[in-house]
């Protein structure tokens, strides 16, 4: 239902190539128009798995930077609505999914909730409104907001530039990477690449160092190269663009962006299950797991360290939460949103905490002239909710989705633990049921195949 952009990805290191033309914005219509399209993957982690007597694929140990979070009691009254759960469990069935959770917000926070089917395929183990999801590229909108957290702190400017923050003696940068903002490597318009170059994939993969280190490493390498596009003139999807913005704000605030989005985004907004990489561990089906196909099974995957991307792309795509707390971010830009449009009075805003100003939510959510990429988040424009955002992700062994509707008062999340290609058409039904839902529309009539 909700369309889109024809996102990008990285796909197997063998195979590290742009998947499709980078600025291509494809409205592919389902009739609420709210079909995400590709998602926004980053890389196919499971390249070398093979599965165990259990089903699931190995993927051993942890990866450095990664960090889990934990289930929170503060949503412990938070329960699955059978409403909801009715309209998801035929959308799981159809597309034969592990689990599939989704939830309405408005701008006061979560409203409804539903989750149906198991943390594991073909495992007992059913899947909680309480458990931990992995966003994908939904994280970008995340580092973008940090980075508005800190540029109203005057730690660091929209316009400051990579030679400005990176650059100096010895730094090995290309001069056309100088000029480069922030704010255009947060729009995808710095011009870095689509595709991390083949052999830095490998060795970003066997990194031994810290997280940052890894970011610093990626960055260096690719701002020692000339920008794929002229700065600024064209939007190319980039997960290498975001690393390398993680990197300065790390530079700017002297601390690593793991905990810069703990201090500046997940603890103002009460979010505490947040963490990076897969969640759960490998010992138990503590949490769900990401699937992906193998032969044309479902094969589940253990936490470790081939159960996500790479810490260096982490700005780009690595965080897992509970539903409940993502619903907490996403309704504090429902909430900017509104504001920055006049469509909520200003004294309205205490739910926010000044945790922004509206002016700088409106930032975050514009896009450049021409273009429908904002910092984070895909404009568009939709018959049932006027001007919209939304963004999708996926590891490629998990999907996300969020949609934005601030003159309606509404946004929807969905998330599975799946990333077989069927995870994004099932995505995109269970946005535009939880849609009509919301809105009070009827329920799509299925139509023959």
């Amino acid at each position: 239902m909700p369309a889109s952009v024809t996102n990008h990805r990285h796909r197997r290191p063998a195979r590290c190539a742009a998947w499709v033309a980078a600025a291509l914005f494809v409205a592919l219509m389902t009739p609420l128009g709210c079909r995400s399209g590709t998602p926004a993957t980053d890389s196919e982690s499971g390249a070398g798995r093979s599965a165990d007597s259990n089903g699931d694929a190995r993927a051993e140990g942890d990866t450095p930077g990664a960090t889990r979070g934990t289930n929170s009691n503060q949503d412990a009254a938070v329960q699955s609505d059978p409403v909801i759960e009715a309209l998801l469990q035929p959308i799981r069935e159809q597309h034969e999914l592990p689990a599939l959770i989704g939830a309405i917000v408005d701008d006061r926070g979560l409203r409804a909730i539903g989750v149906v089917g198991v943390r594991r395929h073909n495992a007992p183990e059913p899947a909680t409104v309480h458990d931990l999801f992995h966003i994908g590229s939904c994280t970008k909108a995340i580092t973008a907001t940090l980075a508005a957290r800190l540029v109203e702190r005057g730690v660091i400017r929209w316009d400051s530039t990579v030679g400005e923050v990176l650059g100096g003696p010895g730094s090995g940068i290309h001069p056309e990477w100088n000029g480069v903002t922030l704010e255009q490597l947060l729009m995808n318009r710095s011009g870095a690449a689509a595709a991390v170059p083949d052999a830095l994939w490998t060795t970003l993969w066997a990194f031994e160092g810290t997280a940052g280190e890894a970011r610093r490493a990626l960055a260096d390498a690719e701002i020692a190269r000339k920008p794929v596009a002229p700065p600024g003139t064209k939007m190319i999807y980039s997960n290498t663009g975001f690393a390398i913005a993680g990197v300065m704000l790390e530079m700017a605030a002297g601390r690593d962006w793991e905990a810069l989005m703990q201090e500046e985004v997940f603890t103002p907004l009460g979010i505490r299950t947040a963490g990076h990489g897969a969640p759960g561990t490998p010992e138990t089906v503590d949490q769900p797991r990401g699937h992906y196909l193998k032969s044309g099974k479902l094969t589940a995957v253990r936490p470790g360290p081939r159960a996500d991307n790479p810490p260096a792309i982490g700005p780009a795509g690595r965080v897992h939460c509970s539903m409940p707390d993502w619903a907490r971010f996403v309704a504090a830009h429902l909430r900017g949103a509104r504001l920055a449009r006049g469509l909520s009075p200003r004294e309205s805003d205490g739910a926010n905490g000044e945790f922004l100003k509206p002016e700088t939510f409106g930032r975050l959510h514009t896009a450049p002239p021409g273009g429908d990429y904002a910092m984070g988040w895909v404009r568009a424009t939709r018959p049932w909710g006027g001007e919209v955002f939304w963004h999708n992700g996926s590891n490629t062994l998990w999907y996300a989705v969020t949609w934005v509707a601030p003159e309606k008062n509404i946004a929807v999340l969905v998330c599975t633990n799946s990333g077989a290609p069927a995870a994004n058409a099932a995505t995109d039904a269970a946005a535009e049921a939880l849609i009509r839902h919301a809105l009070g529309l009827a329920p799509q009539t299925p139509t023959p195949d």
